[in-house]
């Protein structure tokens, strides 16, 4: 699933659409995860976009009608800009075309992603947006934050990093590599933390999101950025995916954790 990295990636290479009109818009399935508003969609046609940018693991696109397009990429999909849509995949399920005659596909091959559009200034009402936690790069994500959110908590730290209602964009890779650079277990609870333990797991997490998103996000299955190039920063796995592998002499572990796996290595991770 494309995390915080590969979404700001994606943004990232959306952002050579800002400012082109959309001239035409063809829906091409029904239904995602949910249905997709294939009317509403309509809306933004003739209109330009002003705006490109990222909520937690949502790709947002603003318009210059007041209207916002919210995309979240699932499991397996992606946006990709294609100079024709004549030669559109199966899986391709969105064509918007714009007055430079490109075209951004939405592309998702398992269908767990969705596509929502509303008014603006309803954006920060949808319940989906309402209910997150505080972006995991945002500078108020502090060790004060953190720490009141897990010190009675019996959950284990993997899952509560895990959590979009406390900490909004770390999914299950991430999340194995921050507690490695932590030198956290992801079997702690979150109330056998100590302050000093939560203030190395903020550290490790912005020192590897942005080393991510540096190296284009990782590309381990489905993920391929709107330009066609492949992410680099699984080359910088130091545990996820690597069960049994050496790490400096001590093996590298892999366990189930609430029906995901984790990787970590035990004698590095306290």
């Amino acid at each position: 699933m494309p995390e915080l990295p590969e979404v700001e990636t994606t943004v990232k290479s959306l952002n050579i659409l800002k400012n082109k009109k959309v001239t035409n818009l063809n829906v091409y399935v029904k239904k995602l995860r949910y249905p997709v508003p294939s009317i509403r969609l309509k809306r933004i046609i003739n209109s330009h976009i002003t705006n490109l940018r990222r909520i937690s693991k949502y790709v947002i696109l603003d318009f210059d009608n007041f209207h916002t397009m919210i995309v979240h990429l699932g499991m397996s999909g992606r946006l990709k800009i294609v100079t024709t849509d004549r030669f559109r995949d199966k899986h391709d399920h969105l064509s918007i075309k714009f007055n430079n005659n490109s075209y951004l596909l939405y592309n998702d091959p398992r269908r767990f992603g969705f596509i929502d559009i509303v008014e603006s200034d309803r954006l920060k009402d949808l319940k989906y947006i309402k209910k997150l936690g505080i972006d995991a790069l945002d500078k108020d994500f502090s060790i004060d934050y953190l720490f009141k959110k897990v010190e009675k908590s019996e959950v284990l730290i993997k899952q509560i990093l895990l959590n979009q209602y406390i900490v909004a964009g770390i999914g299950n890779i991430y999340a194995s590599e921050i507690l490695f650079d932590a030198k956290v277990s992801p079997l702690n609870k979150g109330k056998d933390l100590n302050k000093y333990q939560i203030g190395t797991i903020i550290k490790s997490t912005r020192k590897i999101l942005k080393k991510a998103i540096l190296l284009g996000g990782s590309s381990i299955s489905d993920y391929i950025s709107p330009d066609g190039t492949l992410g680099n920063f699984q080359k910088n796995f130091k545990v996820y995916g690597k069960e049994g592998s050496m790490i400096r002499g001590h093996v590298i572990k892999k366990v189930n954790l609430y029906g995901r796996s984790t990787f970590f290595c035990p004698n590095f991770q306290k």
